[in-house]
């Protein structure tokens, strides 16, 4: 399956001003791409690419005063098939996890474990450890919080939303995130683009998405709280600690969006001609 991605955003800027965009899809799903993922700008200014600790692949630039215009457009091959599921995925203990992953075990800016976990002990503490432990821990924070747009800000936390029981996606997964890391589970937050491929009902506008991924076994598997059930069109832009360490873009200065839009959907496959 191939599958059309691309973003527009216009921003107002006052005076120049250094941004950071974490807009490029992830290096581990580069050899996927059937066209260029690059990053355009209007002004044109030079542009630097570097990959943070976290492996996500940034752009660094400076935009001059007026009208800023960034845009991409690209393809990428994608299996067509739902997000992978394994039943049998057992839970690492901490001492044998690798050195890397031990990180998404510990507090970060919008997931405060020790405020929440004697909770996750009294919810999931008492559960089979593996896979269907981090199902249930979806399965609660789906079933008991209201997703809202109007539900947010951006200082909100896993315990705002625990005990607000209102949030957008972002706010889905910080609180999966606290649940299973208090459950010595690792965690990560991760953002990119999330078709609507296979999906019935009234559709929300094109964004994009949050969700998170869990180490089991022996890799990393994506669980959704927010949507919670596999999906068809899952493409990784950037994973972190929580939405703080994957923010889209970051303005040293001020620069007020005006313009936002994001395009996932298949597209269609080309049929050479008969020679």
């Amino acid at each position: 399956m191939l599958i059309q991605l691309g973003y527009e955003f216009r921003f107002n800027i006052p005076t120049q001003v250094p941004f950071v965009a974490m807009l490029r899809v992830h290096p581990s799903r580069a050899k996927d791409l059937q066209s260029p993922d690059v990053m355009l700008l209007d002004p044109a200014v030079p542009v630097d690419e570097y990959l943070d600790s976290f492996g996500n692949l940034c752009s660094r630039f400076v935009a001059p005063p007026g009208q800023l215009h960034i845009w991409s457009s690209s393809v990428i091959e994608d299996s067509g098939e739902r997000d992978p599921v394994n039943l049998d995925a057992r839970e690492i203990p901490v001492q044998d996890l690798p050195s890397d992953v031990l990180r998404y075990l510990l507090n970060s800016r919008y997931c405060e474990m020790d405020l929440l976990s004697n909770t996750a002990a009294e919810l999931f503490g008492h559960l089979k450890p593996g896979w269907s432990r981090v199902q249930a821990v979806c399965d609660w924070v789906w079933s008991k919080i209201m997703f809202g747009y109007g539900h947010t800000r951006a200082s909100k936390t896993a315990m705002d939303v625990y005990t607000e029981r209102t949030g957008v996606c972002r706010d889905f997964q910080h609180l999966a995130i606290t649940f299973c890391r208090c459950l010595n589970i690792p965690a990560r937050y991760a953002t990119g683009y999330l078709t609507d491929i296979g999906v019935s009902g009234p559709l929300t506008p094109m964004d994009f998405s949050a969700w998170f991924e869990v180490y089991l076994e022996d890799r990393w598997w994506a669980f959704d709280a927010r949507n919670n059930t596999p999906r068809i069109g899952r493409i990784l832009m950037a994973t972190g600690r929580d939405a703080a360490d994957v923010a889209l873009t970051t303005s040293f200065g001020s620069a007020y969006l005006t313009e936002f839009k994001v395009v996932a959907d298949e597209a269609p496959v080309k049929v050479e001609a008969a020679s």
